[in-house]
């Protein structure tokens, strides 16, 4: 466990302080207004802050990251729209009971509530990465490539409604992330005779692309319209009433945790886990579940704030992005030079503090920011979009370009954006291209390492597979893939049928 002095020394770091700050109140307006979402902010600051200290840019990511997943249950409340996608639960109860006049007290509640869920995933974070760590030292490259083929196949199981269309999204980023000059071989692959290829496709464009400039053209083509703001009437919420769920908020935060550590498994799937149980656990809440039960608020933002320090668990400690803002986090750390991993905490305890210290900071700028800014801002997130869009747009060009200061990877940024832009009409979700791009130079060179340590062994396939953490990865991954073909789903549906009568 890091040191206690260590990580609260950088509260009384005013600079430090303001950066996480920055990047709260960054977090707090994109992720308020539907459209701009926390994974866009984040991949476009990891441009800006390509030439920023190691700290200031870890403070400012920490600060979008926290108050950028509250932020989404503001516009959720308030216009049914949610800000983020793991606040769609969120809208079951918050606009009902916005509706019904009590827009302060859902926000209330859902800012107490944020703060309870992601308070405890940073000390889950504190206090179970360095015990896993201590575990993933003893994989070996086998056992590398096997944890970043399951995270994939994680990944394309919850992220799309179809696993073969997850499954073809990941492979496209692993095609992409192999495009460069061969490690091993030193001749150029995939490059199509371009010399800017060479080097490989930079993480950042692609990111800014994917999630940014996707986005513009997606709202560009629905023509979606603004919903109507709730008007916010102050009213006296007794801390006392908020308080006495504090004991199920726990449970969901411990939910959100587990949830947040299983790669690509994310808020949404937490929020929902929680609100099922919610549902299940009280049996009388204050209204009928989706009518404006303060209980369905309180399950929703416990559990999928608490998954930011839960999905920071295995990017740190394996270096698997826990979700797709971490995917793109995981980025920040390798353009600054940094690698996580099992020897992370180890060798960067440093950066560890950092990141500990980034989280506790702004959970109290999420509580603040909330409590006091929130209620206020009904009228920004109403801005219309055809003022938004040419502002995000102009974005994406400059981060594209800054990454490298070359016009190169602006056109790449824009291939990734209508890339982008027809998966996400077609059902294809982009969160399995974003782990690809980013774990597919690990995968690939782990693969070759171990096939290389393996051939000089009598028996290769025992040399490959032969040690236990090897096969129980081999078999969570072949039971993952397995699971989702629709042959064997309708197989044991059938059979479960069969057992109920």
């Amino acid at each position: 466990m890091g040191s206690f002095v260590d990580v609260f020394s950088y509260f009384t770091d005013i600079h430090f302080v303001l950066m996480v700050l920055v990047g709260s109140v960054a977090g707090l307006f994109v992720g308020s207004i539907p459209g701009l979402s926390v994974s866009m902010a984040t991949a476009l600051l990891v441009s800006i802050t390509y030439s920023w200290q190691t700290s200031d840019a870890l403070a400012t990511v920490m600060g979008i990251y926290v108050v950028g997943v509250y932020s989404g249950a503001i516009s959720a409340i308030l216009i049914n729209i949610p800000g983020a996608p793991s606040s769609v639960v969120t809208t079951l109860d918050g606009f009902p009971l916005a509706n019904s006049g009590e827009s302060y007290k859902a926000l209330k509640y859902a800012t107490i509530y944020s703060f309870v869920g992601t308070t405890f995933g940073f000390l889950a974070l504190w206090v179970v990465a360095n015990p896993i760590s201590e575990i993933a030292l003893k994989f070996t490259p086998m056992d590398y490539f096997l944890l970043a083929l399951f995270g994939l196949a994680t990944v394309g199981s919850l992220t799309t409604k179809s696993f073969s269309k997850g499954l073809i999204s990941a492979t496209l980023g692993l095609m992409f992330s192999m495009v460069g000059i061969d490690s091993v071989m030193g001749t150029p692959r995939m490059t199509f005779g371009l010399v800017d290829l060479q080097t490989g496709i930079s993480i950042v464009p692609a990111l800014v692309g994917l999630f940014g400039f996707s986005e513009v053209l997606s709202v560009i083509s629905s023509g979606h319209q603004d919903g109507e703001v709730s008007k916010i009437v102050k009213s006296v919420v007794y801390v006392k009433d908020i308080l006495k769920y504090w004991g199920y908020s726990l449970y969901f935060s411990l939910i959100g945790t587990v949830v947040g550590a299983l790669p690509g498994a994310g808020g949404p799937v937490a929020a929902f886990l929680a609100y099922g149980e919610a549902r299940r656990i009280i049996k009388k809440p204050t209204r009928p579940f989706g009518e404006g039960a303060v209980e369905g608020i309180v399950a929703s933002e416990s559990a999928n704030n608490a998954c930011i320090g839960g999905a920071l668990i295995p990017m740190l400690t394996l270096a698997i992005p826990g979700d797709a803002v971490t995917a793109i986090i995981l980025s920040v750390f390798y353009i600054h030079g940094l690698r996580p991993g099992p020897m992370f905490i180890k060798t960067s305890p440093e950066m560890f503090h950092i990141i500990l210290a980034g989280g506790f900071i702004g959970c109290i700028f999420l509580l603040l920011l909330g409590l006091l800014v929130a209620p206020r801002i009904s009228k920004i997130i109403t801005v219309p979009k055809r003022l938004m869009l040419p502002i995000v747009s102009v974005l994406c060009v400059v981060g594209a370009f800054a990454s490298n200061n070359r016009m190169f990877d602006v056109a790449l940024m824009i291939f990734f954006g209508i890339l982008g832009y027809f998966m996400k009409q077609r059902g294809y979700s982009v969160a399995p291209m974003t782990l690809a791009i980013v774990l597919g130079g690990m995968m690939d060179s782990n693969f070759r390492r171990a096939i290389s340590l393996a051939s000089s062994e009598d028996n290769v396939i025992s040399a490959l597979f032969g040690r236990p953490i090897t096969l129980i990865l081999l078999t969570l991954t072949v039971l993952t893939i397995g699971a989702n073909i629709p042959q064997i789903k309708k197989f044991f549906k059938k059979r479960t049928q069969k057992t109920a009568a």
